[in-house]
C-alpha cells in the first residue's frame, strides 16, 4: 500500500514537473543562457513540488502502459513549451522594434551581443530586452507567468490530447501581435527618421555644397537616443500591457 502511495505520488511530481520545467525552457527570464541550468533545474523541481498538491485532483492515474505513460509526458510537454513560446514571442517583438530604432537612427551597423536571445543584434534591442526582463520581474509579472502554467491545469487536463488547432491559431496571433507591437513602439522613433531625412533632402538642395551625409549620421544618432530616453517610460508601459494581456486568458481570476 505504502510503495503504490509512493509510486502514485511520484507519478503526479514528475507530471507536474514535465509541464513546469518545459514551460521554463522558454519563460523570459527563466530561459535565459546566463541562469544556470542547474539553477534553473532545482526551480523548477521547487516549483513542481509547490503546485503537485494543488493540482492533483486534476491529474491522471498512473497508466499501465509504457505507451500510455510516453504520450502523457509528450502532452505535456507540449503544452509547456507553449505557454512558454508565448513569453518568449512576446519578448522578442522588442528585438525586432530594436531594429527598427536601429535602422532610423543610424545605428543599425552596430551590433551587440544580446543575452536574452543568444545572439547579436542591435544596440537599442539589446537595452530594450534586458529593461524588459527588469520590468517583468519588478512589477512581478513573472508572478503572472507561474500562474499561468499552474491555471492552465484547468484549461489543458493532464492525460488529454492538447488542442492543436487552437494552438496553431493562437501563435499566429500572437505573432502577428508582436509585429504590431514592434511597430507600435518603434513608431515614433519612424516618424522622427521620416521628419529629419525630409528636412536633410531639403537642406542638401538648399545647400548642395553641403555634406548631408556627413552631418546627418550623428544628427541621427543624437535624435535617436534623445527619443529613446523620452519615450522608455511609454515604451515599457506598453511592453508590459502586451504582456500582461498575453498570460491572462490563462489565469483563473
Amino acid at each position: 500500500m505504502f510503495q503504490e502511495l509512493l509510486l502514485a505520488n511520484l507519478f503526479a511530481a514528475l507530471l507536474v514537473f514535465v509541464r513546469i520545467g518545459a514551460a521554463m525552457l522558454l519563460l523570459p527570464g527563466f530561459s535565459a543562457p546566463y541562469v544556470p541550468p542547474r539553477l534553473r533545474l532545482l526551480l523548477a523541481l521547487m516549483v513542481a513540488l509547490v503546485v503537485t498538491p494543488a493540482v492533483s485532483p486534476t491529474l491522471p492515474a498512473m497508466p499501465e502502459s509504457a505507451a500510455a505513460l510516453t504520450l502523457i509526458i509528450l502532452g505535456e510537454t507540449v503544452i509547456g513549451l507553449f505557454i512558454g513560446t508565448i513569453g518568449r514571442l512576446i519578448l522578442a517583438s522588442l528585438t525586432t522594434a530594436g531594429m527598427f530604432i536601429a535602422y532610423a537612427s543610424a545605428m543599425a551597423n552596430a551590433l551587440t551581443n544580446d543575452p536574452s536571445a543568444a545572439q547579436q543584434g542591435s544596440i537599442a534591442g539589446s537595452f530594450l530586452t534586458a529593461s524588459a526582463l527588469m520590468f517583468i520581474f519588478a512589477l512581478d509579472l513573472h508572478h503572472l507567468m507561474l500562474a499561468a502554467v499552474v491555471d492552465s491545469y484547468h484549461l489543458f487536463v493532464p492525460g488529454q490530447a492538447p488542442p492543436a488547432g487552437d494552438f496553431a491559431d493562437m501563435i499566429t496571433r500572437i505573432v502577428a501581435a508582436t509585429f504590431l507591437l514592434s511597430f507600435q513602439i518603434a513608431s515614433p522613433f519612424i516618424l522622427v527618421a521620416m521628419i529629419l531625412t525630409l528636412g536633410l533632402g531639403l537642406l542638401g538642395r538648399l545647400m548642395p555644397q553641403m555634406q548631408v551625409f556627413f552631418v546627418a549620421m550623428p544628427l541621427q544618432i543624437g535624435i535617436g537616443l534623445a527619443v529613446l530616453a523620452v519615450t522608455l517610460p511609454a515604451v515599457m508601459r506598453w511592453f508590459a500591457s502586451a504582456f500582461e494581456n498575453a498570460f491572462l486568458p490563462f489565469v483563473a481570476l
